[in-house]
């Protein structure tokens, strides 16, 4: 497959146009029935394999590089791997393939029911062309909902009432972050971002990149800011790493929100289309660390 250190989800111009050589790879190398029964649905059904007006292509949003794909080659090592990678190279092949099936088509039902001043509500979603999902089968699957919605359901019509009931239960706290969700919730940090401008600059980025993330938080535990249960991977902040917390809630709370990092993020990239000189983004950041810096307070 290609190189594997990226997040980027897009394709470049250039790939997209050879896009074919990988394709006849997988079908002419790959022995799996799963993959050779998807390439001839495929080819039977004759699906476009023109990617380039697709959302799937686009050098702009491409900076180390392209996303991960099969490269159509090197089936003379697939033997030697591990049943987990074999697994994995499998997903990666059945994802890349799905992006040629037609979308999945789904009727959507949603109905509010007035009982005296309260509303009730229900929602129903039944899959009617299945498209790429056969690609990807349960993985995409949509789960049945509870309540089955009869379509025949006019606005303003009356219901009888069988059975109203009230179920008690009480709110949990949310979970301990671990390696993996941590990971997660750093790559998706920008969707905590208020600012519509700023959440799209590191939507698909967050925090760090595929490459540094992990990293990141070997760090954290290496200088003892976090502590990372060898079994669980549970995370939990040290005494150290909470004093550096209330350090810079009290002097630079900003340093905590991924909106700062956005707008880095978005600097860099005007500095990258040339839409402002690089001395001016590097004159604002050192100006920004500076101030930072001299109001920073040891809480005593």
């Amino acid at each position: 497959m290609t190189y594997p250190r990226t997040d980027a989800r897009v394709l470049s111009t250039a790939i997209a146009k050879v896009i074919t050589k990988n394709l006849n790879g997988i079908a002419k190398g790959f022995k799996n029935d799963e993959v050779q029964n998807i390439l001839k649905k495929m080819s039977e059904e004759k699906y476009a394999t023109d990617l380039i007006k697709t959302k799937y292509v686009n050098d702009s949003k491409i900076t180390d590089h392209y996303a991960i794909i099969p490269t159509g080659q090197g089936f003379e090592n697939y033997d030697k791997l591990t049943e987990l990678k074999k697994n994995v190279y499998i997903l990666i092949v059945k994802r890349f393939l799905s992006i040629f099936y037609p979308p999945a088509e789904f009727n959507k039902l949603a109905v509010t029911i007035k009982i005296e001043n309260e509303k009730f509500f229900a929602n129903e979603k039944v899959c009617i062309k299945r498209g790429y999902l056969d690609v990807l089968k349960g993985e995409s699957d949509e789960k049945e909902d509870d309540i089955k919605i009869s379509s025949d359901l006019k606005k303003g019509q009356k219901l009888k009432v069988n059975l109203l009931e009230t179920k008690e239960a009480e709110t949990s706290p949310p979970s301990r972050y671990n390696s993996g969700s941590m990971i997660l919730a750093m790559e998706n940090a920008g969707k905590l971002i208020e600012d519509e401008e700023l959440r799209e600059q590191i939507k698909g980025a967050g925090i760090g990149t595929s490459a540094t993330r992990a990293e990141i938080m070997k760090k954290l535990e290496r200088i003892g800011y976090i502590a990372i249960n060898a079994k669980t991977q549970i995370i939990t902040p040290t005494e150290k790493g909470e004093a550096i917390y209330d350090v810079v809630v009290a002097s630079m709370p900003d340093m905590l929100n991924p909106e700062l990092t956005a707008s880095w993020e978005k600097g860099l990239d005007m500095v990258a289309k040339k839409e402002i000189e690089p001395e001016v983004f590097m004159n604002k950041l050192e100006k920004y660390i500076k101030n930072k810096i001299g109001k920073l307070v040891i809480p005593m």
